[in-house]
């Protein structure tokens, strides 16, 4: 993205050095990484940055117009509405492409986005560990709107802690050691001092949650929420029914609440209008089928890690839909192979992170990740056997 640092980068990297930095990641929470990191970070000037946050910005003001909760009235599935739901989300995150557009020149195209937590804490430690490895330049950062690590953390503790105790706050998710990211939740703890839960640990009384330290029943007030329930559907009878605790009238607030996931997803992208958001309808409002289906992409409304989405669409894929109130048709984008490497270059994804404190009117960008990619798709199991490839983080141009 910017030429003379990626050339500055290219030509002094190592693979000893690449091993060194894997080494460290490594140490805090061994064997806890089982995703892919990338040989390099992403840099980003600052034109490009105000790109993709002027796309962001706009997004925000569809979500915190006035009747937001009416236009996704229909986004939350009845069998996985949760009650009690609040005001508004605590966490967003925006997935951009870096794509080309058709007159060859490169722009953010939103890819995806969800009311919901990612590796908001692991991003923090692999910035340290990044920046004692390779050579970080000056004026770029991580983060974004000001923060550093200091005020990043205090605001992620203040938003994911509310105004209770971390023993009283906990990480919940479907059979956490078992997860690629789990390496996040540990850093959560280590950054906010609240436990990592497994869904099959909570006891229900009434409507009161509970989850056991050290023999000692703890009291559950906060639910910082990890689990996606299209995932809770696919486990086994037993976990499914446990889940079920999670629909009922319990006296816990939740960050975010878990409807959220499905109001902020695919479903509000009908409702974007800007240039660096690809034209997106549902698909059962479509009056006149574009003649040019190839140049679309169609995905189911409600699915979990990208199953279900159809690449290269045909008339056949469309016939095949039953329930076409359920799926969107999204028009294409061509990702850039921008980022030269040892081979051929790589495709790069961005995701920003919002964060959203109560009683504030928007919320805030606050830090991102990347993935770098060489496959049809981004994703793991389409970079089999590649290298420089996986996850990574941007450093943009500071303002």
């Amino acid at each position: 993205m910017v030429k003379e640092l990626r050339k500055q980068f290219n030509d002094t990297f190592t693979t000893e050095r690449y091993n060194a930095y894997l080494e460290d990641l490594n140490k805090q929470h061994p064997g806890a990484i089982e995703f892919r990191v990338a040989e390099t970070p992403v840099f980003v000037d600052r034109s490009f940055k105000h790109k993709i946050l002027s796309a962001c910005e706009s997004i925000v003001d569809v979500i915190t117009q006035y009747n937001f909760k009416t236009l996704t009235s229909h986004a939350i599935p009845d069998d996985v509405r949760v009650p009690n739901e609040n005001d508004h989300t605590h966490f967003i995150a925006f997935d951009f492409g870096i794509c080309e557009n058709e007159n060859g020149e490169y722009e953010p195209q939103l890819i995806e986005m969800q009311g919901f937590p990612t590796l908001f804490a692991y991003q923090v430690f692999q910035d340290e560990i990044t920046r004692k490895h390779f050579d970080v330049p000056a004026g770029y950062s991580s983060y974004l709107n000001g923060f550093n690590k200091e005020k990043y953390i205090s605001l992620l503790k203040e938003v994911i802690l509310g105004t209770h105790q971390p023993e009283h706050v906990i990480l919940l998710e479907l059979l956490p050691h078992q997860q690629k990211t789990k390496i996040d939740f540990y850093c959560t703890t280590d950054y906010t001092g609240i436990p990592v839960v497994c869904l099959t640990e909570l006891v229900q009384e009434g409507k009161k949650l509970f989850y056991t330290k050290n023999g000692e029943q703890i009291p559950v007030k906060r639910i910082y929420n990890r689990i996606i329930f299209d995932d809770l559907q696919q486990q086994s009878p037993e976990i499914q029914e446990k889940g079920k605790l999670l629909l009922s009238d319990l006296d816990v607030e939740w960050v975010p609440h878990p409807n959220w996931f499905y109001r902020i997803s695919k479903y509000t992208l009908p409702f974007i209008d800007h240039p660096y958001v690809p034209k997106t309808w549902f698909l059962d409002k479509i009056r006149e089928m574009p003649s040019d289906l190839g140049n679309y992409v169609l995905k189911p409304l409600f699915s979990f890690a990208g199953q279900g989405v159809v690449i290269d669409v045909t008339q056949a894929d469309i016939d095949k839909v039953t329930d076409p109130h359920n799926w969107i048709l999204q028009r294409k984008v061509k990702y850039a192979d921008i980022i030269p490497t040892p081979d051929v270059p790589a495709k790069v994804e961005i995701r920003i992170f919002y964060f959203w404190k109560d009683g504030e009117p928007r919320p805030i960008a606050t830090n991102n990740l990347a993935r770098l990619s060489k496959g049809k798709m981004i994703g793991v199991r389409y970079n089999k056997d590649k290298e420089w490839v996986g996850g990574s983080l941007v450093y943009f141009e500071e303002d």
